[in-house]
C-alpha cells in the first residue's frame, strides 16, 4: 500500500511538471518571440506538443487513480486556457494570423508600407486644391488695364538720352578701321552749277552690302568741310564698333544752295542768305540724292534715311525733314537756328517756315525727332526751346533735352551721338 501511495505521488509530480512544460511557462520565451524571425515562431508549436505528448502518457499511467483523472482534467483546461492566450506575436503584428507566421517577411513588411501611401496619397490631394483655385480664376479688367499702362510706358521709354558720353568718344582709338571719306562733285540743276560734297563711307565699304544714309547739315559760315570739325568719322566708327549704331554712309553737303556758295559770304546775316540755305530742299531731292542712290550702294526708304544738322543746318534739317517727312525717318536739330516760326533777330525779320499749327507731323507718324539745345547758347537763344514748347503744344512726340555748353561742338557732337543712338532702329 506504500509503495502504491509513492507510485502515485510520483505519477501525480510528473504529470504537473509536464503540464507546465506543455502549457509554455518559461518565462523567456514571450521576450524571444518579439525579437526573433517570424521563422523561429513555428517552434514555439512543436515543443508545446511534445509536452502535451509526454503528459498524456504519464497520465495513462495512473489511470486507475480517480483523483490523477481529476488532476489531469483540471491541468488540460488550464493548458487549453494558456495555449489561447500564448500568440503575444498576434498582438505585435496585427491582422496576421498565427499560421502566418510561416510566412516570409516579405508579407509582413507589405502590409505596413501599404497604409503610410494610402496616407500619403490624402495630403496630396490637399495640396492640389489649393494651385486649383487660382487657376479657376478670371483676370479682372483691373488687373489687365495697368498691364497695357506698363507696355505704353516701355514703348515710350525705348530710348533715352545718354548724358555722360564715354570718354573718347570722338578720337582715334587703337586697333580700330577708321571710315573713309571723299570728295564728290555732282551736277546741281538747281544751282545751274557743279556743287561740292563729302561723303564719308565704312572703312570695309562694299557694292554688295547697302547702307543707311545720314545728311549731315553745316552752319550759317560754314561749308562741307565744317562737320570734319565735330569728328563725324570718329564718332560714327567708335559707334558701330561698340554697336551703337550701324554702318552708314554720312554725307556732307554744302546747304548754301546758290551760285556763291563760299564759306562766310559778306551777307551772313541777310534774307537772301538765309533763302539759298532754304533752297537746299529742292537741291537735295532732285539733285543730290538721286547722285548718291546712283553711286553708292544705299538702302532707301525712310527708315534708311537720317538729316541732321547744327545752328543753321539744324534749321533746315528740320524744316526738310518735317516738309519730307515720308523720305526722312530721322530728324534732328543740335541748337537749330530761328526761322522755323516768325521772329525778329539781328535787325532781321521773318514770317517762318510754318506757322505754330502747321509745324506738325502727321497723324501716326513714327518719325525720330531730336531737338537739343546748349544752356549757356548765346547765339540761338532761346529759339530750340521755342521749337519744342510748339511741337509739345501740338502733340508732335520727339526728344528734347538741354546740356552745358555754348553755340559750339561741345553740344553738336553730343546731340550726334545721341541722335545716332536713335536713328535707324
Amino acid at each position: 500500500m506504500r509503495k502504491k501511495l509513492i507510485a502515485l505521488l510520483l505519477g501525480l509530480s510528473l504529470a504537473a511538471c509536464a503540464v507546465a512544460c506543455s502549457n509554455g511557462e518559461v518565462p523567456s520565451y514571450g521576450d524571444e518571440q518579439s525579437i526573433f524571425a517570424p521563422e523561429s515562431q513555428p517552434e514555439v508549436g512543436e515543443s508545446s506538443g511534445q509536452a502535451s505528448e509526454s503528459a498524456n502518457q504519464e497520465q495513462a499511467s495512473a489511470e486507475q487513480s480517480g483523483e490523477v483523472s481529476q488532476e489531469n482534467s483540471s491541468n488540460q483546461e488550464t493548458s487549453s486556457d494558456q495555449a489561447e492566450s500564448q500568440p503575444s506575436a498576434e498582438t505585435e503584428k496585427p491582422g496576421v494570423e498565427p499560421e502566418a507566421g510561416a510566412q516570409g517577411p516579405s508579407d509582413e513588411t507589405e502590409q505596413p508600407s501599404a497604409e503610410p501611401e494610402a496616407g500619403a496619397q490624402e495630403p496630396s490631394a490637399e495640396t492640389e486644391e489649393p494651385n486649383a483655385e487660382p487657376e479657376a480664376k478670371e483676370p479682372s479688367g483691373e488687373a489687365d488695364k495697368p498691364s497695357e499702362e506698363n507696355t505704353k510706358q516701355e514703348e515710350e521709354m525705348e530710348y533715352s538720352v545718354v548724358y555722360d558720353i564715354p570718354e573718347g568718344f570722338d578720337r582715334m582709338l587703337d586697333g580700330v578701321k577708321y571710315a573713309k571719306i571723299s570728295e564728290i562733285y555732282y551736277p546741281s540743276t538747281t544751282v545751274g552749277k557743279t556743287r561740292k560734297a563729302n561723303v564719308i563711307v565704312p572703312a570695309d565699304y562694299s557694292e554688295d552690302k547697302e547702307y543707311p544714309v545720314l545728311y549731315l547739315l553745316h552752319g550759317i559760315g560754314g561749308d562741307h568741310k565744317e562737320w570734319l570739325g565735330g569728328a563725324p568719322i570718329q564718332i560714327v566708327t567708335n559707334m558701330v564698333q561698340e554697336g551703337l549704331a550701324p554702318e552708314m554712309i554720312v554725307v556732307l553737303p554744302n546747304v548754301r544752295a546758290r551760285e556763291n556758295d563760299a564759306a562766310n559770304p559778306s551777307d551772313i546775316y541777310t534774307l537772301e542768305h538765309y533763302k539759298a540755305f532754304d533752297n537746299f530742299i529742292n537741291e537735295l531731292r532732285d539733285d543730290l540724292m538721286p547722285y548718291i542712290e546712283e553711286n553708292y550702294s544705299v538702302k532707301t526708304g525712310k527708315e534708311n534715311t537720317a538729316i541732321a544738322g547744327l545752328s543753321m543746318g539744324g534749321r533746315e534739317a528740320l524744316y526738310i525733314g518735317f516738309s519730307m517727312p515720308e523720305t526722312f525717318g530721322y530728324i534732328g536739330g543740335f541748337e537749330p537756328a530761328p526761322g522755323l516760326l516768325k521772329y525778329t533777330n539781328f535787325g532781321v525779320t521773318e514770317d517762318g517756315l510754318f506757322s505754330p499749327e502747321s509745324f506738325i507731323l502727321p497723324e501716326e507718324s513714327d518719325n525720330f525727332v531730336m531737338i537739343v539745345k546748349g544752356k549757356q547758347d548765346g547765339v540761338v537763344g532761346n529759339f530750340p526751346v521755342e521749337y519744342h514748347e510748339t511741337l509739345e503744344n501740338n502733340e508732335v512726340e520727339h526728344v528734347y533735352y538741354e546740356i552745358d555748353g555754348g553755340h559750339d561742338f561741345t553740344v553738336w557732337k553730343h546731340g550726334l551721338y545721341n541722335f545716332l543712338r536713335g536713328a535707324f532702329k
